[in-house]
């Protein structure tokens, strides 16, 4: 399918493992130049190499998105370095799961602070592509936990909190043709993620997590790109303030 997509320019956070790296690639497929951020300097250079050699311009920066100055700059930086942004992708996150204060912040300070600061710095920068063809969009990469509580944790509040977020902006901007939306997977499996680890090292838990999906698996990266990447695009230009939850059916919720 051609998603309309090719020759825009988009920013992803996160963007060199995972679901980040699976968006990154998939933009890129359809023929959209893309900058990526994340930590670890020799990641980054890999996957800004494997984009390149998609055929498409790349950009990237070793950014911790929790100091919002260097994030700031970074999107700064990439969009000139694009010559504009149609598309930003939130995609970091801490995955801290406890109830204490750290992982309160860790939480806060890498999922929400980020994606924050990660619209206030490409605003600018999405109202002109709005203005130039009609259509922009940031979408925030969130989780299935926003909706269960079996125990506190800070894991599922800071989601539901992006989640929330996530409709406010929509609502705000929707009439510059700026659209806000969120993409809430359940368990995603890749190579070295949370449920490989899982996994690994509890082996039975991973079993009933597994046997609480009505699919019996796990997501792949793959499979959630597809979706963040089709409701960035002019496809979904009428879809705005969603949350799309992609977890197999595991959660018993009805969305409406």
């Amino acid at each position: 399918m051609d998603m309309k997509l090719q020759g825009k320019k988009a920013i992803v956070l996160g963007g060199t493992r995972g679901i980040g790296r699976s968006i990154a690639e998939t933009l890129a497929g359809e023929g959209v130049s893309v900058a990526i951020c994340a930590r670890k300097p020799d990641q980054v250079d890999e996957a800004v190499a494997h984009l390149k050699g998609l055929g498409v311009q790349a950009f990237g920066g070793v950014v911790d998105v929790t100091d919002g100055d260097r994030l700031k700059a970074w999107i700064g930086e990439a969009g000139t370095q694009l010559g504009g942004v149609d598309i930003v992708v939130s995609n970091a996150g801490a995955m801290a799961q406890g109830h204490n204060p750290d992982s309160w912040k860790q939480n806060f300070e890498l999922d929400v602070l980020a994606a924050v600061n990660a619209w206030e710095a490409s605003e600018p920068l999405l109202a002109a592509a709005a203005d130039s063809i009609g259509d922009a969009a940031f979408i925030i990469i969130t989780s299935i936990s926003a909706a269960y509580a079996d125990r506190a944790s800070s894991y599922g509040p800071i989601k539901a909190s992006l989640i929330h977020m996530a409709k406010g902006l929509a609502r705000q901007h929707a009439s510059r043709g700026i659209r806000v939306n969120t993409v809430s997977p359940g368990m995603v499996y890749f190579e070295g993620g949370v449920w490989h680890m899982v996994e690994n090292n509890m082996p039975e838990f991973y079993k009933q997590a597994l046997s609480r999906n009505p699919t019996g698996r796990c997501a792949t990266p793959q499979e959630i790109a597809n979706a963040a990447v089709f409701l960035a695009s002019p496809l979904s230009a009428y879809t705005n303030g969603v949350n799309l939850i992609i977890d197999g059916a595991s959660s018993n919720r009805v969305n409406f």
